[in-house]
């Protein structure tokens, strides 16, 4: 076998994909999202590359070379050639660094939970009316770790997300949003009565958008209704709009969504929160 290191064009890609004879289907999704890598300048070089068969076919890196093509950016590869054709069989088998990983191996405590939540945080502020799930809801390694760097005080938030989470099962996701964005966009609220009404359910009356958050959300948690029990976009939406109306001080005794319904904007009123057990 030969290896070289070589700026690959999409000129030379395109030229490249017409020896893919023997390949799995191309996955468009898988294509979109390593096109989308090299236009923010986030590609880097890596023993993973292509690789040409000794007959020169090519066995290994048809959507690196197809994210090119769509980039119309010329990104340096690790071109192998003269593989051995009996290799096909164990390319390709090992398990893709999650964000979780990416997270851990910078010694970031908590990594699961910090990778959904830096995803679900870069959704709500380029997508929150699209779906976050699929090809298209697909954050890399990379725009997880710069969301850490530019929003630091989801660390914090975090904690709240999980001690919210295990009160009454919202997900840590959704939670850990909510109290983020609120808390850095009403820093004038203390938010210590939301979280004791939460946490607690204690001495709240009907009616007040605490108690209705925490019910709808252990309904879901316990399937008493039918939609998803861990959609973390529809947990958030109900976050926004219950603590919006315990900000303004009004009375909600139902929480629902409908079906075209866009995500809450928090809430600019003059703040009259509702106190913990009123």
């Amino acid at each position: 076998m030969r290896m070289d290191i070589l700026d690959v064009s999409p000129e030379l890609a395109a030229r490249w994909l017409t020896h893919n004879t023997g390949n799995r289907p191309l996955s468009k999704g898988t294509v979109q999202q390593l096109a989308a890598q090299i236009q923010r300048g986030e590609w880097q070089l890596t023993h993973q590359g292509i690789a040409f068969d000794e007959d020169d076919v090519l066995i290994d890196g048809q959507h690196r070379l197809a994210a090119i093509v769509k980039a119309g950016i010329a990104v340096p590869l690790t071109v192998t050639r003269g593989v051995p054709r009996t290799a096909f069989t164990v390319m390709d088998t090992g398990r893709k660094r999650t964000g979780r990983d990416t997270l851990a191996l910078v010694g970031e405590a908590n990594a699961t939970h910090l990778a959904a939540a830096l995803r679900g945080l870069h959704l709500y502020l380029h997508v929150p009316n699209s779906a976050w799930s699929g090809g298209s809801s697909v954050t890399s390694n990379d725009q997880l770790l710069a969301m850490l760097g530019e929003h630091p005080g989801v660390r914090d938030a975090l904690q709240h997300g999980i001690a919210l989470n295990r009160a009454c099962r919202i997900t840590v996701t959704a939670a850990t949003i909510g109290w983020y964005v609120t808390a850095g966009t009403r820093p004038d609220i203390d938010q210590t009565s939301w979280r004791e009404g939460l946490v607690t359910g204690a001495l709240l009356e009907a009616g007040d958008p605490r108690l209705t958050l925490r019910n709808t959300m252990l309904s879901l948690a316990t399937g008493k209704t039918h939609r998803r029990r861990d959609d973390s976009r529809e947990h958030l939406l109900y976050y926004l709009k219950s603590w919006n109306a315990w900000v303004e001080g009004r009375s909600m005794k139902l929480l629902r969504r409908s079906p075209n319904e866009t995500m809450p904007k928090i809430s600019n009123h003059a703040a009259a929160p509702l106190s913990a057990g009123v």
